[in-house]
């Protein structure tokens, strides 16, 4: 009796293992300039987001407890819907990383923040999200699990393709999916749309998908598998490697000027690059910081202070 109960429990644990969620997402919420609202409403938001993302099966592939994927969310609610109750405006900042091999070191994917983020929350109400009824019931609180869903499958894309060239295509397109079926609500739901903007999620879904940028993904690629990854066994080809990666990107920006992908990239992948090129000798990292200058604007002098 006593071994059959020990192989019952010992089955249970191995298969949990087996098909553990692919997330280990910390959530946090900033109401600071909420006010009149019951502080549980606040504890309760941060619990439902956690859940949602943390308990729901994202992928068809069995993730062991250690292969989840790290990541943050953090909710900074900036005001409250006029005539909404339950209302919010908010910024939501996303950060991913996922292990290097042979080392102790997390590569970030994704460090980008939305501020176009609108929705509706109810404390008793339980999220939802259903890739084949995206808008719901009610467009206001679905386009909280739509803007949560849509950047999960971002984050899966990013850490697929990471590990296989063009892994992640199946998660972009689900992320494409949630923007050709996100919420309306006449001009109150906005973030979706080709024509609200340049710089939006309809557009960084669209450029991971054009062909324009096959070769940006393929750089991630060569980047993290062939560069990264190989820096315990082979630093100075690996090195190499993510050097090389640096051409790649400069002259898909030269080819898309301005593009929010390539900003939303090096959002997360600005330091790396830096701390590899500052290992260089002086007579060499010219090249290499005239181009991350020129790709990545906002980090230039960074870059130039290598010089």
């Amino acid at each position: 009796m006593l071994k059959k109960l020990f192989n019952i429990i010992l089955m249970t644990a191995l298969w949990s293992t087996a098909t553990a969620q692919e997330l280990n997402c910390k959530v946090k919420v900033l109401h600071d300039k909420i006010q009149g609202v019951d502080q549980e409403v606040f504890n309760t938001m941060e619990r439902s987001i956690t859940a949602f993302l943390n308990t729901r099966k994202w992928t068809t592939d069995e993730y062991a407890v250690n292969e989840k994927i790290e990541c943050n969310m953090l909710i900074n609610l900036t005001g409250r819907m006029n005539g909404d109750n339950d209302g919010y405006n908010a910024t939501l900042n996303i950060q991913a990383s996922r292990p290097v091999y042979n080392t102790n070191y997390n590569t970030p994917t994704v460090n980008f923040v939305d501020r176009d983020v609108l929705f509706h929350f109810s404390q008793y109400t339980t999220l939802d999200f259903d890739d084949n009824r995206v808008a719901g019931n009610d467009p206001l609180a679905s386009n909280l699990t739509a803007v949560l869903a849509y950047y999960v499958y971002i984050i899966l894309a990013l850490d697929y393709d990471s590990f296989s060239k063009n892994g992640g295509t199946p998660y972009l397109k689900k992320a494409q999916n949630i923007v050709n079926n996100a919420p309306e609500q006449g001009k109150t739901i906005t973030g979706w749309k080709a024509v609200e903007g340049n710089r939006n999620r309809y557009w960084i879904i669209d450029q991971f998908l054009s062909p324009r940028f096959q070769s940006l993904r393929d750089a991630w690629y060569a980047l993290h598998r062939e560069g990264l990854d190989n820096m315990y066994g082979k630093p100075a080809e690996a090195k190499q490697k993510i050097l090389s990666t640096i051409s790649t990107f400069a002259q898909v920006q030269r080819e898309n000027p301005s593009s929010i992908l390539m900003q939303f990239i090096f959002n997360a992948k600005s330091d790396e690059f830096l701390k590899v090129v500052a290992q260089l000798p002086k007579a060499e990292r010219a090249p290499y910081i005239t181009q991350l200058a020129q790709i990545d604007i906002a980090n230039a002098a960074k870059y130039n202070a290598l010089k």
